[in-house]
């Protein structure tokens, strides 16, 4: 995949079952953080508001999501138990459904914590 200019040229490069769900996370993201910047970071869709927010990504077998830095997958240990985790990325398995509710609270968790860091 050569480096998409925008979020659209992102998915589009995925098979049509592929781009539902990457619309799906962008649809999530755009909706719970509706004044964030979107664009195109480390060659895959990003969101800022005072600072990068999150990211996503399509693989093979599931999606990947990344909220900047490890304290939103801390906040959310319990609940991301069911999902394979490392420091900075979650894979959201592209063969159930995406936790739509979890994701929210995330990007919420993640604006609130750019909101406090610019504030300071």
């Amino acid at each position: 995949m050569k480096k998409p200019k925008s979020v659209d040229e992102y998915i589009s490069y995925f098979q049509k079952k592929d781009q539902k769900l990457l619309e799906q996370v962008r649809t999530i993201i755009q909706e719970t953080a509706p004044k964030a910047e979107e664009v195109i970071s480390y060659g895959m869709p990003g969101y800022k508001l005072n600072g990068m927010l999150v990211w996503f990504a399509g693989f093979n077998n599931h999606i990947g999501f990344y909220p900047r830095g490890s304290s939103a997958i801390i906040a959310f240990k319990k609940e991301l138990a069911g999902y394979k985790t490392s420091k900075g990325a979650i894979q959201f398995p592209k063969d159930e459904r995406l936790p739509i509710a979890l994701i929210k609270r995330m990007v919420k968790y993640r604006v609130a914590e750019n909101l406090e860091k610019a504030k300071k």
